[in-house]
């Protein structure tokens, strides 16, 4: 159960109103979003995650974007973003647990787990390997995205935020991964 409530429509003005009728609009007002609109600030913070994640799929593609933030949210443990990009995956005709990946998904899966375990440890190595496929500014975009999407992790998680009903038959497919035990 959410550990707060989420915002009243009738208690919204201005710009918070105008964004949750857009979101009403478009059929998606999620839970995260209910939240997030009770305080603007973390609200317009939190929605910079979509321009982070068009130029994330602009320079990776699109299924590769979603592996990426697959492997953060699956990684840091959290239920609702994981079953989004389950959602995704699934969508793509990809099993979210087992499914082959080329060169370039295959590090950006490595990237993600490894900022997520330990972001002061991410070897070299790998960042060897990401330079052949990406610039240093593909590179800053892909890992602000990977903050972005681990800052989300950590908003649901410890808000835990209720899964979205379109969500809730996926929640056997969660399996969050285990290296902290």
């Amino acid at each position: 159960m959410t550990r707060v409530d989420y915002v009243k429509e009738s208690e919204l003005k201005g710009s918070m109103r105008a964004a949750y009728e857009e979101w009403l609009g478009k059929g998606k007002l999620s839970n995260m979003k209910k939240v997030l609109l009770q305080d603007e600030a973390t609200y317009e913070a939190f929605m910079g995650w979509y321009k982070s994640w068009a130029r994330l799929v602009e320079i990776v593609g699109q299924r590769a974007a979603t592996i990426f933030a697959h492997a953060v949210s699956t990684t840091n443990g959290c239920l609702l973003c994981s079953l989004f990009f389950i959602s995704d995956l699934r969508a793509m005709g990809e099993d979210p647990h087992s499914f082959a990946m080329d060169e370039k998904e295959a590090l950006l899966k490595e990237l993600a787990e490894q900022m997520v375990k330990n972001p002061t440890a991410v070897p070299d190595r790998l960042f060897d390997a990401l330079r052949k496929h990406y610039s240093d500014r593909e590179l800053v975009a892909i890992v602000g995205f990977a903050a972005q999407m681990m800052a989300t992790n950590n908003f649901n998680s410890v808000l835990r935020i209720d899964v979205d009903e379109r969500l809730l038959p996926l929640e056997g497919d969660f399996r969050p991964a285990d290296w902290r035990k």
